[in-house]
């Protein structure tokens, strides 16, 4: 069943970007582990996703597989209650009303993950070449928005005597370009908004840490899957890259192992997680090949 109001004997979870990769692969992993998930994306139905270029006035419009709806599906096969909403990290009112829903939905929230980035024009171009409005969208889907969530669930998780919350750093925030631009570096916005969402922890584990919040900051490193990881393999061989299934494993296990909240102070790189824990089988960790067992990885997360 999806979306039936009541409150939830299970541990329940908000993750946004969910329709796809890290976001669905996690949603799947937590429901197996007990929670009760809240999935959040802007694509509801198969077919409807579509590919954005990350550069300004560069058009690509390939269908994207992947859904809020067939997440769902998984979620519910393992005995969880799913709750797809559509989602836009740039609609503040949409962030804020997702929130709003899943609480009356389930009647508490335990653990919000923030996976979901801006990923459209503008997110990986040169600085000059960037226009402001631009810039702004990476501030807002990846600083703005996971704010919002926050101010929404933390009251309800410090009135329930706890909480986590896991935001996702990048390798950029500590790292600097190997070369200008996208292919070998990064931009400026996307560099400035995983720095932001990076420092989020810090803080609000000096101010509510004794009140019960945990704040994680994830590491995924590189995940591919699908079509592009076979490009990434070709561009890239030696690439440590990770499934979206190696995040979802580590995900589940921090927010389930009382011992992660002594971790609270680090970047929590997870597939090295995953790796030394062997939270999934059959993975030999980053760059190694994994085939998710019984699934075609070009429709499935």
């Amino acid at each position: 069943m999806t979306g039936t109001p009541r409150s939830s004997e299970r541990p329940v979870a908000f993750i946004t970007g969910a329709s796809r990769g890290m976001g669905a692969a996690t949603a799947i992993a937590l429901a197996e582990a007990g929670f009760d998930v809240a999935i959040t994306a802007r694509t509801v139905r198969e077919g409807d996703g579509r590919q954005e270029a990350p550069w300004a006035g560069t058009v690509d419009n390939r269908v994207l597989p992947g859904s809020l709806e067939q997440v769902a599906l998984r979620v519910e096969k393992s005995g969880a209650q799913a709750l797809p909403v559509a989602m836009d990290l740039l609609d503040r009112d949409a962030v804020g009303n997702a929130a709003d829903l899943t609480l009356d939905t389930f009647g508490r929230i335990d653990l919000l993950v923030n996976i979901g980035v801006y990923q459209g024009p503008g997110a990986m171009d040169y600085f000059l070449d960037t226009p402001i409005e631009l810039f702004d969208r990476s501030l807002q889907a990846d600083v703005v928005a996971p704010a919002i969530l926050l101010q929404k669930f933390l009251p309800v998780m410090l009135a329930q005597g706890g909480g986590t919350v896991m935001n996702m750093t990048s390798y950029v925030v500590v790292n600097d370009p190997v070369a200008a631009g996208p292919v070998h570096g990064w931009s400026v916005a996307y560099a400035a908004a995983k720095a932001g969402i990076d420092r989020f922890g810090s803080v609000l584990n000096v101010e509510l840490g004794e009140r019960g919040i945990t704040v994680l900051t994830v590491d995924p490193g590189f995940v591919s899957y699908g079509a592009a990881l076979d490009e990434q393999r070709r561009n890239y061989p030696e690439a440590p890259v990770s499934p979206p299934e190696a995040i979802g494993a580590a995900i589940a296990w921090l927010a389930t192992t009382p011992q992660a909240r002594q971790l609270r102070d680090k970047r929590i790189y997870l597939p090295g997680l995953t790796q030394k824990r062997g939270l999934l089988p059959g993975w030999d960790g980053p760059g190694s090949v994994y085939q998710p067992q019984g699934a075609n990885t070009d429709v499935n997360p």
